[in-house]
């Protein structure tokens, strides 16, 4: 039996709600308590709990696990505590592009027009233009004219910033684009906060008509993608090493959200010098003003702790042995949800912005995906096997998933196939197709792939310590040769056909497509090699020196993506989605007013 320590604590048993965000209950779906949040008053015992009643959780840690957890009296599952201030400050990083734009009134303070935006009907009149060629209005109440500036007012190049953007995006380096463009090296990161300051204008009032959109079906690829910081003192070669969450559709290949676990709007220094004096130390982790972000002592301690932890290597296909890897190295972590990577070779941002963590950043992201589907239909959800991805999903679809509105499920792919295996697998799926062809020649093509499935899902496998059962997928291409799944919500009640064809529709390709490119088009992003003093330290020419830039960066790819690049069928993925009627030109992004 598993054991756990009751611990107390002079706070709330769990921290409040912060604007609806409540995350702190089971995270099993089959369980009651599903969605139940834990009381957040003491609650009684003896003879005083059968008067009163209690809620069904006890607070105390898991064995190993150093944080407080729920502990579930119906399913006895211990989901850590989580601040739920610390998600709702990563929302609100996540939203603030989304906020309208301030709108230019008149700039005479005793009219009556001062307050009232330039976009009201009858309140102001176009009136020319000024000599550089801004558009200026007149003001109907006082006739008081003015100019409504140009995006690249004080720039001395702006004829350069177009040539600047499609050279970030197709990989130039910086110096080079540099020697490319004629700028130096504080122009060229002038532009790229520029560049980055427009894309997100342009982005904003089209994402933020996504809540009001009716859409019947989504299906929702997530993953992270892991980026490498160089070092710039050569007594210290230990890099920052930060993720990104990012949640594509498969549909149409739009990228959602992207979003990185680094705030820049906070200094380090500053951070813990206000820990420190307001005694956040002697505060349990989940009710700390500061839970989302990395400090210095949690850091070094998470160091310590890492060089007692070595990932299993356990038998089997490889594919099943990287499924038993992954559930065996999160039950070893100190937070389940906790998927950081803190070792000896690594260390946080010492100045330009603070590293939150990761599981942070996680509820974050699904809580703005949350709020961006609010007229969806049905999302399906197809995540990278994380028990930290798991509990931001279940977390943020909760009451979605018990209206039969939501799916989700694990994907498990085997990355380490050459070329020649992964077309091995799929000519023999092609070989067997034929043969089943054949052998049910009254079959269609479906009903073949239908009755192949629903044979895979009568060999699914319980794997883990939960015992999640994992069905392999039967029908490998290049992207995914070899791949296993795991349906985590399957409290629905769907028939046997309908679940075959949501396992058929798993899969991770629109969001791992998008990060590919990240790879092949942004060389700060490219995958980074070990330098000769660590194996475990890695150093690239390329790869930044600031992690700003690396959020800046992926911000402008997002968008680039999303609304320029098309694919084989002439169309970007907004398009597709009906965000866009056709491909935007770069400089309608980087002129958008």
């Amino acid at each position: 039996m598993t054991q756990h320590r009751i611990i107390s604590d002079s706070n709330p048993r769990v921290p409040a709600p912060v604007d609806n965000i409540q995350v702190n209950f089971c995270k099993n779906p089959q369980c009651t308590n599903f969605g139940v949040p834990a009381s957040m008053e003491k609650q009684p015992y003896g003879r005083e709990s059968n008067e009163r009643g209690r809620d069904s959780y006890t607070i105390g840690t898991a064995h190993r696990i150093k944080v407080p957890a729920l502990i579930c009296s119906y399913c006895g599952q211990t989901p850590p505590i989580k601040s739920n201030l610390g998600i709702y400050e990563e929302l609100s990083r996540f939203n603030q592009y989304l906020l309208p734009a301030a709108i230019p009134s008149c700039s005479n303070t005793s009219c009556s027009n001062h307050t009232i935006p330039m976009d009201t009907p009858g309140a102001y009149q176009h009136f020319g233009k000024t000599k550089s060629g801004n558009r200026r209005m007149r003001c109907k109440a006082c006739g008081h004219a003015f100019s409504l500036g140009s995006v690249t007012l004080k720039q001395k190049k702006p004829h350069k910033n177009a040539t600047v953007f499609r050279l970030l995006v197709n990989k130039v380096p910086f110096k080079r684009i540099c020697d490319v463009a004629g700028i130096s090296m504080p122009t060229l990161y002038d532009k790229i906060q520029f560049l980055h300051r427009q894309c997100l204008a342009f982005v904003s009032g089209r994402e933020r008509v996504l809540p009001e959109k009716n859409f019947r079906r989504l299906y929702i690829g997530v993953d992270r993608q892991d980026y490498i910081v160089n070092w710039t003192d050569a007594s210290d070669k230990r890099n920052v090493h930060l993720y990104t969450v990012g949640s594509a559709d498969n549909t149409t290949g739009y990228v959602f959200g992207l979003h990185l676990n680094f705030d820049p709007s906070l200094q380090p220094a500053e951070v813990e010098k206000l820990a420190i004096a307001t005694g956040e130390y002697l505060v349990t982790k989940p009710f700390r003003r500061y839970a989302r972000l990395w400090l210095k002592d949690d850091y070094e301690q998470a160091v310590a702790q890492s060089l007692q932890r070595q990932r299993p290597i356990l038998p089997g296909t490889a594919l099943e042995a990287e499924v038993q890897a992954r559930y065996a190295e999160a039950s070893g972590r100190s937070d389940i949800e906790s998927l950081d990577r803190v070792d000896e070779d690594v260390r946080f941002p010492l100045k330009g912005g603070v590293q939150v963590h990761a599981e942070y950043t996680l509820y974050g992201h699904f809580f703005f995906l949350r709020r961006l589907f609010e007229n969806v239909e049905t999302v399906r959800f197809f995540l990278d096997q994380d028990s930290g991805m798991r509990g931001a999903c279940l977390s943020a679809f909760v009451d979605r998933i018990r209206e039969h509105r939501c799916d989700a499920f694990y994907v498990s792919i085997n990355a380490d196939l050459t070329i020649d295996e992964k077309r091995q697998l799929v000519g023999e799926n092609k070989r067997r197709m034929a043969a089943l062809k054949e052998v049910h020649p009254g079959f269609s093509e479906n009903q073949i792939k239908l009755k192949i499935i629903k044979n895979e899902m009568g060999r699914a496998r319980s794997i883990g310590k939960w015992q999640d059962r994992w069905v392999r997928h039967p029908f490998p291409n290049m992207g995914e040769p070899e791949k296993a799944m795991c349906y985590l919500t399957d409290v629905h009640g769907y028939d046997e056909d309908h679940v075959a064809w949501l396992y058929n529709k798993a899969s991770l390709h629109g969001i791992d497509r998008f990060f590919m490119q990240v790879r092949r088009r942004l060389s700060l992003l490219e995958r980074p090699i070990s330098s000769a003093s660590s194996a475990g330290r890695k150093w690239h020419g390329y790869n930044p020196y600031r992690p700003v830039m690396i959020g800046k960066l992926l911000d402008i790819f997002r968008v680039f993506y999303n609304y320029v690049e098309t694919g084989k069928d002439g169309q970007t993925p907004a398009m597709r989605l009906g965000l866009a009627k056709g491909k935007v030109d770069v400089e309608d992004i980087i002129y958008y007013q």
